[in-house]
């Protein structure tokens, strides 16, 4: 097949488990509805995520259909609390405060949702085939495992391993790409964190995973992309801005042109 959108996975929650979606509706400000529109803060209002405590791996969560209710529970434990994300926050801060042991808040951005790169706040973009070159770096990772690590949102079919490496140019030079109807603004090659490092179930550490990453990247760096995007090597799947495309709906078998 030509290359085509195979796969959407949003994070209603930021840091929490994703889900796997048919379509989605752009917001007015690019990004997707109901991904990281919820997001955990500390009593100094900063994010509680994987970055700054693993803890929040061992959480495991599901949504409901309309992404406005969430059953939550501690890996290995079949205890589970389900909270309206909207009607039922105060119960859920409590949880969650009690499972952190630290004052805990649930904040929600309807319009942009808590991105990671502010300049470019769009969905993250990968292949399926760069996901299966992942995975073989690590004897003991799936492509399964690979992708709850990367938590990305759009996922191409129909490419080879890295094909997305061309969706950004030179310098600070967008390179605009168009998924169904929907045309995108490819910026950078994202900056991966200390996330992927980590089992994403349970937040044990792989040991050597950057540094396997890291070789391995710049081994297999494909002809078409540009080498000085890359001040380091920690880097896959692409960064995005949607502009002026609020209302468009994606939909699993888009053509990508």
């Amino acid at each position: 097949m030509p290359p085509h959108l195979t796969r959407i996975d949003l994070f209603p929650v930021k840091s929490l488990d994703g889900v796997r979606v048919p379509k989605v509706t752009v917001l007015n400000s690019g990004a997707l509805e109901r991904d990281r529109t919820f997001a955990l803060f500390d009593a100094k209002n900063r994010f509680i995520n994987g970055k700054r405590n693993a803890a929040i791996h061992r959480l495991r969560a599901t949504f409901s259909t309309d992404l406005q209710a969430m059953a939550i529970r501690v890996d290995g434990n079949e205890a589970e609390h389900t909270f309206h994300l909207q009607t039922d926050r105060s119960a859920l801060n409590a949880w969650l405060s009690d499972y952190f042991q630290q004052p805990v808040t649930v904040q929600a951005n309807d319009t942009e949702g808590f991105p990671d790169d502010t300049e470019a706040a769009g969905p993250t973009v990968i292949s399926t085939a760069t996901l299966e070159a992942v995975a073989a770096w690590y004897p003991d990772l799936t492509v399964a495992e690979v992708r709850r690590r990367l938590r990305t949102n759009l996922e191409i079919g129909g490419v080879p391993a890295f094909w997305e490496d061309q969706l950004f140019g030179p310098g600070a030079t967008p390179v605009s790409f168009a998924i169904g109807d929907v045309v995108f603004d490819g910026i950078n090659p994202c900056q991966r964190c200390v996330v992927p490092t980590r089992d994403a179930r349970t937040g044990e550490v792989s040991p050597n995973f950057q540094r396997v990453f890291t070789q391995q990247r710049q081994t297999t760096l494909p002809p078409w992309t540009h080498r000085d995007r890359f001040n380091h090597f920690y880097r896959l799947a692409v960064n995005t801005n949607i502009r002026n495309q609020g209302g468009k709906v994606l939909r699993v078998g888009d053509a990508v042109k």
